[in-house]
């Protein structure tokens, strides 16, 4: 489960109670039950390990089958990314916690690879498609919502160019409402909104590039 936090793009993790791997941060998993479809049960199991529920967005990741992924009998994974909205805090249970992707704590079995392939998957389809209103809440300023794109992608994102981009491509809409000024007090930025959220395809080849001499 993938979330901006403080400017961040950041996972949530478990700490293991059982061998194999005790004590180690892990993704929340578990059995696929004999009456539920696989997003049911990723959306339960979170619900039940971590007690998250806001989840705007989910979608199969990749099948890691690897024969020693995990010591013992072979187990196959099917990992998922799911993504929460910026302005949700959802309350975790003690054993949980929020760590930046490009940080992480030593994991349990293959974990990290697989953080770091979904965080691939939403940098590659932040360029292309709209899911940027996953990361987003429901309301927001262009100079915010160009903060959660350059945190997701790694790299600097300007407001200018991202409200040009996603404008042409029909995806944002103005509310007519405006942010509460900042402390020091100037003009009121417009509050914007996406036009959909489901998520869609909106331009298979493109791109948005890092700032020159950068990555």
């Amino acid at each position: 489960m993938l979330q901006v936090r403080c400017d961040t793009l950041q996972v949530l993790l478990w700490r293991r109670a059982l061998d194999p791997h005790l004590g180690r941060w892990s993704l929340p998993g578990g059995r696929l039950r004999p009456d539920e479809d696989v997003e049911t049960s990723i959306r339960r199991q979170l619900a039940e390990k971590v007690d998250v529920r806001q989840l705007q967005h989910v979608e199969q990741l990749a099948v890691f089958s690897a024969p020693d992924r995990v010591p013992g009998p072979r187990v196959v994974a099917t990992a998922f990314v799911a993504l929460v909205p910026s302005d949700v805090d959802p309350e975790v249970p003690e054993d949980t916690g929020w760590h930046p992707v490009d940080d992480l704590p030593r994991t349990a079995f293959d974990h990290e690879s697989i953080v770091l392939r979904a965080r691939d998957r939403l940098r590659s389809k932040l360029c292309y498609t709209n899911l940027g209103f996953a990361l987003a809440p429901a309301e927001f300023t262009i100079s915010a919502l160009s903060a959660l794109y350059s945190a997701a992608l790694g790299y600097k994102v300007t407001a200018t160019n991202l409200q040009r981009v996603l404008a042409r491509r029909g995806l944002l809409s103005a509310t007519g409402a405006m942010a509460p000024s900042g402390r020091s007090g100037g003009r009121p930025a417009a509050l914007y909104s996406f036009t959909g959220d489901g998520m869609q395809v909106t331009d298979p080849f493109a791109v948005f590039r890092p700032p020159a001499g950068t990555r």
